[in-house]
């Protein structure tokens, strides 16, 4: 069982920077991939980044790379994700999520989730 709390969320300007946090209960954690996902309004959630459990394979969607990065502290039991140079088209409440298989890009590999936290980036 692992439990899932994200923090960082906030209102920022375009070309901001903010840095959500992950902070996980559980025995488990440090052998699970983990990834962030997000959903805007009257939109599916979609995937964002997703880590490895050893922080060593690291994959992101299209539409963040370069821009964010994704990391983990297994000895906090956190996950970060780095979010830069911040566009409005990335307002969405953010999901961390936790798998117990290998790293995925798809919401049904995850098998954890948090509450979410919300990002908004104005104009």
């Amino acid at each position: 069982q692992v439990q899932l709390v994200e923090s960082g969320g906030g209102l920022v300007q375009a070309g901001d920077s903010l840095r959500l946090s992950c902070a996980a209960s559980g025995r488990t954690f440090s052998s699970s991939a983990m990834g962030w996902f997000r959903q805007a309004p009257g939109k599916e959630r979609e995937f964002v980044a997703t880590i490895s459990w050893s922080g060593g394979t690291t994959y992101y969607a299209d539409s963040v790379k370069g821009r964010f990065t994704i990391s983990r502290d297994n000895a906090k039991n956190t996950v970060y994700l780095q979010m830069n140079s911040l566009k409005p088209e990335d307002t969405a409440v953010y999901y961390c999520a936790a798998a117990l298989g290998l790293v995925g890009i798809g919401t049904m590999e995850y098998d954890y989730w948090g509450q979410g936290t919300q990002v908004t980036v104005s104009s």
